[in-house]
């Protein structure tokens, strides 16, 4: 009996510690540039031969160009990730630029895989991020230039511009891939539609909003 309890905490202790480093998985070769046009399916990306590997690989320019952010939440992402650096892969790392309009956001969303740490480069934002049920807490913070901000994986998060002008600011996430989920999109326009009477009873929301905001998204 002793022994099987044993067992069982050293389990549980090994499944425990498995999560808690869980992460995109560590490299075994010196790179792994992604192969985008490989029919292999698998978790990433198809390496590349390794003969074939050039340093444009592994560059990337235009994070100095502004985004426009003439759009309805006033904001624009321009990602970092091994969509747009192959060698990025298997790398476990990722970042973007932000730029904020005037009293612009970016909307609460999550990243499903990866955690986030926010540097203002210019501007001031109000930043925040809702910590997982039942306590719900609102962590908030307003940032200045140099502030550095971080939002724990799989949490949902947005920042706002407080300033008088334009801001911009450069998050780095821990994935290659690190996924993002923009709640009002995923929840109002996902396609097929989700069904008005889950929304009316989730939102506790009259069922023309809903369908209004079905409609918007």
């Amino acid at each position: 009996m002793a022994a099987s309890g044993t067992l069982t905490i050293v389990l549980l202790l090994v499944a425990v510690s498995s999560l808690a480093f869980a992460s995109d998985d560590a490299p075994l070769q010196d790179f792994c540039v992604a192969d985008s046009t490989a029919q292999v399916l698998v978790n990433g990306h198809a390496c590349k031969d390794p003969k074939t590997v050039q340093a444009s690989d592994f560059f990337f320019s235009g994070l100095h160009i502004a985004g426009n952010t003439s759009n309805a939440v006033g904001s624009k992402v321009t990602p970092v990730s091994v969509t747009q650096l192959p060698g990025l892969n298997t790398l476990g790392v990722s970042l973007a630029r932000i730029d904020y309009a005037p009293s612009g956001i970016n909307p609460p969303h999550t990243h499903p895989r990866a955690s986030e740490i926010l540097t203002v480069l210019d501007g001031r934002l109000a930043v925040g991020f809702v910590t997982s049920n039942p306590l719900n807490t609102h962590v908030q913070a307003v940032l200045n230039q140099g502030d550095v901000f971080v939002f724990p994986a799989g949490l949902v998060h947005y920042q706002r511009n407080v300033g008088s002008g334009s801001a911009v600011a450069i998050a780095a996430l821990s994935s290659q891939n690190p996924g993002v989920i923009t709640i009002a999109n995923a929840v109002f326009g996902a396609k097929p539609d989700i069904n008005s009477d889950v929304l009316v009873k989730a939102f506790q929301l009259d069922k023309t909003v809903v369908q209004y905001l079905q409609a918007t998204f």
